[in-house]
């Protein structure tokens, strides 16, 4: 094997390509209905998921730097039928972690 040179990149190739690598390696270049996928999908998932956990929307809007209205409008909206509204925006407790044992 020849060592690395100073001047050879660390990904030689760029993100965007090593993603359609990996889809084109598992066949997941499109999803069911023949969309092709991208970065960007992966996003869509996250916040899509996120809802149907009951995840905190205004939350979600922060860590994905966008606005609750967007969130409802792209996502909730196509999801509508797979969450559970009374769900959303409820704090869920935090578990209990129990003192320690005494030596």
């Amino acid at each position: 094997m020849v060592p690395p040179k100073p001047t050879d990149l660390v990904f030689p190739k760029t993100h965007r390509q090593l993603f359609r690598d990996i889809l084109n390696e598992l066949d997941l270049k499109t999803d069911r209905e023949g969309n092709e996928r991208t970065a960007y999908s992966l996003r869509h998932t996250y916040i899509s998921l996120r809802l149907m956990e009951g995840a905190d929307i205004y939350q979600i809007a922060k860590n994905c730097r966008t606005s609750v209205e967007m969130i409802e409008k792209y996502y909730a909206s196509h999801i509508k039928d797979s969450i559970d509204a009374g769900a959303i925006n409820v704090r869920k407790p935090r578990p209990r972690t129990p003192p320690p044992k005494a030596r």
